[in-house]
């Protein structure tokens, strides 16, 4: 259903990364892709994916690095002429930062967090919009410590409820060009970055005992739900948070 469709990948770590199972379902189901990577350590971890996905380009990525995005995009723009969706799955915030109380929280740290994780889609959103094709859709990632407290994930709850507020904004301003904003909300995965929660053990084993499903959902479930957003059948959606944490948003 996405033959055809072009479209731009940041975050993949590893092959348990959510930016992968996007990228594994969205190739699937007929994309052609450009892959990031952060840095030269993870270029050797990320290319053999891309090579896996058959992805097209491979281009580094460091979104604190002034002119490595305009040049991505420079780069899709020389390659592909346009593009069809821009999945957006990154996130940061210092350790001391994220482990203390909110009140706590350095400026540095915070504006770092932002800057990385909320900022960083914003502008994508700026540098995709001239290359954007009609129906074409930003998605970024969430998570519901966004809109209720969540224990110990702290400076990331602001900064999320910002990418969330921010997403939503942008649906209204990229609209009238038929470009369609998305935040998808996965419960919590095993993943390299949420690692970096204190306790998350505890965290996981919550949502696996208050979820209705009685369990947590996978990458390729993530991708799923990405791969429908992007395609013409969401094509009456826009400016949606949208959840696939096996229904715990709903109780926990």
């Amino acid at each position: 259903m996405l033959r055809g469709k072009r479209g731009l990948v940041v975050g993949i770590a590893n092959d348990q990364s959510i930016a992968y199972g996007c990228a594994a379902k969205l190739r699937a189901f007929g994309a052609d892709l450009a892959i990031t990577y952060l840095n030269e350590k993870a270029d050797r971890f990320v290319r053999p994916l891309a090579e896996r996905l058959g992805a097209e380009l491979l281009l580094p990525l460091d979104v604190e690095q002034p002119g490595q995005m305009p040049a991505v995009f420079d780069h899709i723009r020389e390659a592909w002429g346009s593009l069809d969706f821009v999945i957006h799955s990154i996130a940061f915030a210092p350790r001391a930062d994220l482990h203390g109380r909110l009140v706590d929280a350095s400026l540095e740290g915070f504006q770092q967090a932002m800057r990385v994780s909320c900022y960083s889609f914003i502008e994508m959103a700026r540098l995709a919009e001239p290359l954007m094709n009609p129906g074409g859709s930003l998605v970024t990632m969430s998570y519901y410590g966004a809109d209720k407290v969540i224990g110990n994930y702290n400076l990331m709850g602001p900064v999320k409820a910002a990418l969330e507020a921010s997403m939503r904004y942008l649906a209204r301003d990229l609209a009238p060009r038929g470009i369609r904003t998305y935040a998808v909300s996965p419960g919590p995965l095993r993943t390299r970055a949420a690692g970096g929660i204190a306790q998350f053990d505890a965290l996981v084993e919550h949502a696996v005992q208050h979820a209705p499903a009685r369990r947590l959902v996978d990458i390729a479930e993530v991708g799923r739900l990405v791969a429908f957003l992007v395609g013409g059948a969401a094509s009456g959606m826009t400016g949606d948070t949208v959840f696939v944490d096996a229904g715990l948003h709903n109780v926990a």
